[in-house]
């Protein structure tokens, strides 16, 4: 199961778009979660020989115990929930998803009613 998204990590830009923008971008957000956590799992089973050692110091592969298992995932939440890859802003774009421009301050607003 994938954490919850924080939000901290959605841009200023999708949060202005409005609710419809950070719904998908969160989900560009899970995806990209998804596929971290399947890197991850690869890079862990391929560093693993087939009798559960990785034969880099010897031994019979035993001193990881049961929280070797729990390595991938927890590297896969930390990157995601460290801002992710930035595979989330391209995901984001091709699901047809657009950045709100920032709000107009109060002084170009004054501005263009006198123009």
């Amino acid at each position: 199961m994938m954490p919850p998204i924080d939000t901290s990590v959605i841009p200023a830009g999708v949060r202005n778009a409005g609710p419809q923008a950070v719904k998908l971008y969160g989900v560009a957000l899970q995806f990209e979660g998804l596929l971290t956590s399947q890197i991850t799992q690869q890079m862990f089973d391929a560093t693993q020989s087939s009798d559960g050692s990785d034969g880099s110091d010897g031994s019979d592969g035993s001193g990881g115990g049961p929280y070797q298992s729990m390595l991938p995932g927890a590297l896969s939440d930390t990157i995601t929930g460290a801002g992710g890859l930035g595979l989330a802003d391209e995901l984001y774009r091709s699901f047809g998803g657009t950045y709100a421009a920032a709000p107009p301050s109060s002084g170009s607003a004054k501005q263009e009613g006198n123009a």
